[in-house]
């Protein structure tokens, strides 16, 4: 892969022609609250491609508390409008401006062991007074596969009919952000959508990162949770963009992931075979993993472009050339919900 990192990140943010189509047919602006997240700087960018290449007059509003500068200068200078504050306070809140299209990507998940109150503030309380502020507006609202039971390695993952069973109080309080959601959605007649992730795959983190860089660093990979469902970020992004267009009242599940259940092992193998390295493991595998089944995403929305073996190249590629990562863990192996 002869390649610069720099234009590796830009190629990933093509948008496709799916989505083009689609972002022309969105009546009015879209706000990004929770912008400066993990996913969030992406997807804006993605959002903002997108209007360019349907050649329409859309706004995108970034919002945040924004104390990374130099994140909020490349946001803006992409072309983003930017509006900084805390959501939780609720002046703040009041005075952003009425959008048609909300993209809810606020929220918390690590440290919530400790904190649960503030946890349940973010993940709970918040979401309501969002889902009333907007009550006009549809709504693209980012949950998580983490409000599933475990499920045995050989069912396929979690279907959207399965009923909620989060185990731990960041899951708990993840099912309360959709409970709020949903409950104001069916007062006001609010479409919604429900976005269940997992997992998000990028450059800088995500589960196959955190196996390559173990690989590359010699250290022992933990079995116990020895399967998962991975996505790659751009592909999720592409997916929640879309979902406007699937928004309802009551709120539509939707779980967004990739359609393999992967094996831990394998992965780690495949990362050795590029590193020339021999992973080395540690644990039993466990019968049971957090997995969602995503037949209903690919129905609407076709498979993920992104192929793992394309991710596996591309992390691969990314950490031999010393490209940046995220140094947050995803915590993937933890199996009791405290994050």
């Amino acid at each position: 892969m002869n390649v610069s990192l720099e234009a590796l990140e830009q190629e990933m943010l093509k948008p496709s022609a799916a989505l083009v189509n689609d972002i022309a047919q969105l009546d009015g602006d879209i706000i990004v609250l929770g912008a400066g997240g993990k996913m969030g700087p992406d997807l804006i960018k993605l959002a903002l491609n997108a209007i360019n290449a349907a050649g329409v007059k859309k706004k995108v509003i970034g919002v945040s508390r924004f104390s990374d500068t130099e994140l909020l200068k490349e946001l803006t200078d992409a072309g983003m409008e930017a509006i900084s504050g805390d959501l939780l306070d609720e002046r703040f809140l009041e005075s952003l401006p009425e959008v048609p299209n909300v993209m809810y990507m606020a929220g918390t998940k690590f440290g919530t062991t400790g904190n649960e109150s503030y946890t349940w503030a973010m993940n709970a309380y918040l979401p309501g007074r969002v889902a009333q502020k907007f009550r006009h507006s549809r709504i693209v609202a980012f949950s998580t596969g983490n409000i599933y039971p475990y499920s045995p390695i050989s069912s396929g993952g979690c279907s959207e009919e399965q009923l909620p069973a989060p185990v731990g109080e960041y899951g708990q309080s993840c099912l309360g952000r959709e409970r709020m959601f949903e409950h104001f959605s069916k007062q006001y007649q609010t479409p919604v959508l429900i976005y269940r992730l997992n997992y998000a795959i990028d450059f800088k983190y995500g589960v196959l990162l955190e196996i390559a860089k173990s690989v590359l660093e010699e250290r022992p990979i933990d079995l116990a949770t020895a399967n998962v469902n991975v996505i790659w970020q751009g592909d999720a992004n592409e997916v929640a963009l879309r979902a406007f267009q699937h928004c309802s009242s009551p709120p539509k599940l939707l779980n967004v992931t990739g359609p393999e259940t992967l094996s831990v092992e394998w992965v780690a193998k495949e990362f050795g075979h590029l590193f020339n390295k021999k992973p080395t493991f540690v644990n039993q595998p466990q019968h049971t993993a957090l997995l969602s089944n995503a037949a209903e995403c690919s129905r609407l929305f076709g498979y993920p472009k992104t192929s793992v073996k394309q991710m596996i190249a591309l992390l691969a590629h990314w950490l031999l050339n010393g490209g940046k990562v995220n140094k947050k863990p995803t915590h993937f192996q933890e199996r009791e919900g405290k994050y």
